[in-house]
């Protein structure tokens, strides 16, 4: 026997986490959110034999709808029509997640922040720069937010 199999592991181990595989929303109405995330947000909504295995029966039935991020990373919307949201004001933080946020290309942030606001989607405020780069915050069609950041553009020499 190894030291693995007889000692028993006290953490996991840097590198034993790979990636983020999937996130899951429950959303009230999953048209409107399939439409924001498809068609604002432009990610690709899985379809056919892209669909797990394990989720073909729910999408068939109309319970779960599918997306991915370029990364890979799976969004997986739960319809849940009976869903409320914590608080009715959005600004109003859900218990346990603060945001998610997605990647851009800094030469693509300004035209991201005006895609966002000509479907009239709800900003928390104006983009912020930081040393980190920019970001915009803003509230999908359930009141969670997200936000678009990039990095700090490189200034040429």
């Amino acid at each position: 026997m190894t030291d693995i199999e007889t000692k028993p592991l006290s953490a996991l181990t840097a590198g034993m986490l790979r990636k983020v595989h999937h996130f899951a929303l429950n959303v009230q109405d999953l048209a409107i959110s399939r439409h924001f995330y498809g068609q604002i947000l432009g990610l690709h909504e899985l379809a056919g034999e892209e669909i797990p295995s394990t989720l073909k029966t729910l999408v068939a039935e109309g319970k779960v709808a599918n997306f991915v991020t370029p990364d890979g990373m799976v969004l997986d919307l739960f319809y849940e029509p009976d869903l409320s949201p914590p608080a009715s004001d959005p600004k109003c933080q859900f218990t346990r997640a603060n945001h998610l946020a997605f990647d851009i290309a800094p030469e693509s942030f300004d035209r991201a922040v005006e895609i966002l606001k000509q479907h009239n989607v709800n900003l928390d405020g104006d983009p912020v720069s930081r040393p980190t780069g920019r970001g915009v915050y803003f509230y999908d069609p359930d009141g969670f937010m997200l936000e678009i950041r990039c990095d700090p553009e490189i200034e040429s020499a």
